[in-house]
């Protein structure tokens, strides 16, 4: 029955936390320093522990304020009010930095206007393969100035929502996705399997063939993966539902992504559903729209979350995330949005600005969309 129940409350929320882990997030999270790292673990006093004990009720009550009908989103016409209320900007990077490996018009400008009015600039990214530093390369490749501190990737996400949760040394986390993932939760000093070279792997059902898998697994992590296949469904499978107290925790549920600049693909949450599937579990998602990230950002800044502007191109991350953080909300229409989805009577997520791309920040009205 309480399989039943999560389902249930997940089915009717845009945004879901796994009801199973409402107890594991810290109320204050600390920094994730290595020389820091033992007396966080003191500091927190969060045991890891399973799934089985949990129930859903609680949790899912807490889901029902992020449903709240809000005004309708208005036309960013005096840009500078906006610069002058806020002392942060985080910014999603597809759609609204570039697309693909396309920088979008504008965006350089646009960035160092807002550093040279003192404002904390924050890059925020549900796409998991990449870590940190590649993706500090990936802005150098571009032109940009933006220093490893300053971005978040999910890869990332997943390593600190382990940290945080004091989740054991001695228990190994399998991986359905790609390199990012690997090297965060290295860095972080977690054991890991899976990732990309499990995409070669293939299973050759014979009769009575019986699949092996590590009874060590603690968690498995599912993100985007280019090299997703059957085997890895599988594994995954196995851990999660016969490794007692397994997590199953998802970097995004993002239905597409931009690997080019051409078209929309399918993303991270196509992985992420299959896995749903074939074990009856809804996943505890670290990336956006959760407010994990957002609730380590202003840890670590020391910000308040009414001076953050959260920027970005979706309605069901960005703009929520955005949303449950409390903070303002900006909506470029660069990358997924377009201005009909955003202003369709089926679209309950409204945000308190919109407008066509970053670089309208630099007009002193900014262009009518």
């Amino acid at each position: 029955m309480a399989t039943k129940a999560i389902v249930a409350a997940a089915s009717s929320s845009k945004f879901v936390i796994n009801p199973a882990h409402r107890f594991l997030c810290p109320k204050k999270l600390s920094s994730l320093n290595s020389s820091s790292a033992s007396a966080s673990a003191s500091a927190l006093a969060i045991k890891w522990r399973g799934i089985s004990n949990c129930s859903p009720n609680k949790s899912a009550r807490k889901m029902e304020g992020f449903t709240t009908t809000r005004a309708a989103a208005q036309p960013l016409e005096n840009a500078d009010e906006l610069i002058a209320s806020v002392e942060t900007f985080i910014f999603d990077c597809d759609g609204v930095i570039w697309k693909g490996d396309k920088l979008i018009d504008g965006v350089p400008e646009t960035l160092d206007m807002l550093r040279s009015k003192g404002k904390r600039l924050v890059f925020v990214t549900n796409n998991s393969t990449k870590s940190r530093k590649q993706y500090g390369k990936k802005f150098e490749t571009l032109g940009l100035n933006v220093g490893e501190e300053e971005i978040f990737a999910s890869s990332f996400a997943a390593a600190a929502y382990l940290k945080s949760i004091n989740f054991p040394k001695d228990k190994k986390v399998y991986v359905i996705g790609e390199d990012g993932i690997l090297k965060e939760l290295e860095l972080a000093g977690f054991q890991y399997l899976g990732g990309p070279e499990d995409g070669g792997k293939k299973i050759e059902l014979k009769p009575g063939f019986l699949m092996e898998h590590d009874k060590d697994v603690g968690a498995v992590v599912v993100g985007f993966d280019r090299y997703f296949n059957y085997y890895k469904v599988q594994y995954g499978t196995l851990c999660i539902r016969e490794n007692p107290g397994c997590l199953f925790i998802a970097t995004n549920r993002d239905a597409v992504t931009h690997l080019t600049d051409a078209q929309e693909w399918a993303g991270g949450g196509s992985m992420v559903g299959a896995i749903c599937g074939s074990t009856q579990r809804q996943p505890h998602v670290v990336g956006k729209p959760s407010t994990f990230m957002m609730d380590y950002l202003a840890d670590k800044f020391g910000i308040l979350k009414s001076q953050i502007c959260m920027v970005g191109d979706r309605l069901d991350t960005d703009i929520l995330f955005g949303q449950n953080g409390g903070c303002k909300t900006l909506l470029v229409l660069s990358g997924v949005t377009t201005l009909p989805m955003l202003q369709s009577p089926n679209n309950s997520i409204q945000p308190d600005f919109y407008t066509n791309k970053i670089s309208d920040f630099l007009a002193p009205k900014a262009a009518t969309v």
